[in-house]
């Protein structure tokens, strides 16, 4: 049904709507600003996706020893991990980390010039996980008894709602995605039942020579499918065009910096045109036959 009637004949269907007006102008405008907004919640939903498995990923095999003891037990625990990490099962690599990482880790909080050197500060002791992962909690014990100033943090408690805040991040963009396109109907319905209420003169005589309500709805539904299909590609192009001149997280490192689209990603804003298209046909048949019926 949805393609025949696009199929119609042309000529017939303009002498039945009218191609201008503020009903036309309306649906266009409509269909553009909902397309551009659609098009940043696209990308939320994308960019919280990727962000929820970059972060995953980045911690999921990560682990952090901490030896906190007074200076002169730290060197002897400090031997003591590592010689218990050397005989862990599960353990792909393991360091220390020296005063210029120290440094660099507490450079957000105290700025570059902290001496690190003169600090009692914990050693931290950074290890990757091989595929099959750790026994933390035999790992935990273990410590426990060999170096009692050490503590194992395998990030679970960091990594869980970093995930689960991208994971919502993504469900709001969704979500926002169909509101937009409960929003966008509605405008159409409007302006759909105010060309069928201007031309009601127009439908009674269509009727008087035969036409049927499907034949007069078909004529509105393909003016404003048309109309909510341009407005979609001129909104969804000016909404690529400001996506893409965002900056990217390379260049700022932060998350809003990175929002947008990636690889095939930009592939994805090309279907809200066609859905737009439906979502007005819908829209308007529905609106179309409602209110041909009230019309006698």
């Amino acid at each position: 049904m949805f393609f025949n009637i696009l199929r119609r004949e042309r000529s017939t269907f303009d002498r039945i709507v009218p191609p201008t007006g503020f009903t036309a102008n309306l649906t266009v405008l409509t269909a553009a600003a909902m397309a551009f907004l659609a098009v940043f919640a696209l990308a939320l939903s994308l960019a919280s996706g990727r962000l929820a498995d970059r972060w995953s990923e980045a911690l999921a095999r990560s682990a952090t020893i901490r030896i906190s003891a007074p200076p002169e037990q730290i060197e002897a625990q400090l031997r003591a991990v590592l010689d218990a990490l050397s005989t862990t099962p599960g353990i792909e690599e393991y360091r220390p980390l020296d005063d210029g990482e120290m440094r660099k880790l507490l450079n957000p909080w105290f700025g570059p010039d902290l001496p690190v050197e003169t600090l009692p500060l914990p050693k931290l002791v950074e290890l990757t996980e091989t595929a099959q992962g750790i026994d933390a909690e035999g790992l935990r014990l273990r410590l426990a008894a060999e170096a009692p100033g050490a503590v194992l943090d395998d990030h679970t408690r960091w990594r869980r709602p970093l995930v689960a805040a991208a994971e919502k991040l993504r469900l709001l963009g969704w979500l926002s995605l169909v509101l937009i396109g409960g929003a966008m109907a509605g405008m159409i319905t409007l302006a759909a039942q105010a060309a069928l209420a201007a031309n009601g003169q127009v439908i009674r005589t269509l009727r008087l020579v035969g036409a049927k309500d499907g034949f007069i709805a078909g004529a509105f539904v393909r003016r404003f499918t048309q109309r909510g299909f341009a407005g979609a590609m001129i909104g969804t192009g000016f909404g690529m065009g400001a996506v893409a001149l965002l900056p990217s997280a390379d260049q700022a490192g932060g998350f809003l910096t990175g929002l947008g689209f990636a690889g095939a990603g930009w592939l994805w804003p090309l279907a809200l045109p066609p859905l737009a298209a439906v979502v007005a046909f819908v829209a308007t048949r529905a609106a179309a036959l409602r209110m041909l019926r009230g019309i006698r």
